[in-house]
Order: structure tokens, then sequence, then C-alpha cells
């Protein structure tokens, strides 16, 4: 008789892996995004064109959930160089700015209620600890949504000045590196 064993089984896909994005995973991001913020806000943070702007000039700031090399969820950032977000936030990349601009977390609804978003909100933040040059992380909710990020460790930096038609917008920010930080790698 023979056995399988391990070395009888064949994988062609892992069961579950995160990576970053890249602008081939642009449709699927869109369309996970669509469905999770239509039924919601009416509103889409990034529209196609936007989600491939930001996959083709920072993919590294993207971190997508696969399961059998299907997405199920994903984050997408960009750097940003100011203290709050402005309007420009919204659809520039600052490749010098130590800020992270988180602009969308979405999960695909056959996913959702499963501590999925949490999980890759931890990892998309302990991913950022690696990158030497980020200081903060930053994203705009609506105010349903806080209680959310307030678990994830993001602090409540007051309402947003951007708008989208009637919707408005809570800031917060996540320290990435925190003043210890600065102090022990500034040469000082």
């Amino acid at each position: 008789m023979l056995s399988l064993g391990s070395r009888g089984r064949r994988h062609t896909l892992p069961a579950s892996e995160f990576r970053s994005l890249s602008p081939e995973d642009a449709i699927s991001v869109f369309e996970i995004e669509r469905e999770a913020f239509i039924s919601v806000s009416g509103e889409c943070p990034l529209h196609l064109d936007e989600v491939r702007h930001f996959l083709t000039l920072c993919p590294e700031l993207s971190l997508g959930w696969f399961e059998g090399g299907r997405l199920v969820a994903f984050i997408i950032g960009s750097l940003w160089d100011q203290e709050r977000l402005t309007e420009d936030a919204l659809t520039l990349h600052k490749p010098h700015g130590m800020t992270v601009h988180i602009h969308v977390l979405a999960v695909h609804r056959t996913f959702r209620q499963q501590g999925k978003g949490s999980i890759l909100m931890w990892r998309y933040l302990q991913y950022l600890r690696c990158l030497p040059y980020v200081r903060r992380a930053v994203l705009m909710c609506e105010d349903f949504l806080v209680p959310f990020y307030r678990k994830s460790g993001f602090k409540v930096q007051g309402p947003s000045e951007i708008s989208v038609g009637p919707l408005t917008f809570i800031e917060m920010m996540f320290p990435v590196r925190g003043h210890s930080y600065m102090r022990r790698n500034s040469g000082y």
C-alpha cells in the first residue's frame, strides 16, 4: 500500500496569505470596497482609478488578506506629510512623509463579523513598525466606527476638516513611533 504522508500532499495555494497589493489586484479591491461602502454611506473612499493610483505609487503601504487565492480583506494607505489630513490627502502620496494615511479598510461581505478587520489592522500596524520612516498612522471615519478603531489603539484627534457631501468624519491617530524611539534614534 502506498502511503501519501506529507510528501503526497500538493498545495498550490496557501490557505491564508497576507501580502502587499499590486495594481493587478485593483478590480478585486474596488469590488469589495464598493459593496462595503455604497451600502452604508453611498460613497466609496477610493474610486477604481484612485485604487490603481495608490497601488502603483505605494504598494508597500497596502495589505491584502487572501484565502485560497481570493482577496477577502484589505487596507490601502499612502504617505502624508502634515499633522492633520486635508482634501489633498485623499488623492496625494507624499513620498517623504512620515505619516501613513489609511484610506480604506474593507472586508468582503461573506467574511464580515469574524474579526478579520481587527486582525488585518493589527497586522498592518505591526508591519508599519518595521518601516523606519513611519512615525504615525492616521485615518478618518464616521462616528459609528470610532469604537472599532479605538480597540486597535487609535486615538480621536477631533472632527476632520474633510467632508464628502453630507458625510462628516472623525480623524484618528495611532503612534507608530513614540517619543522614546525618536530620542533613541535621533543621535542625541
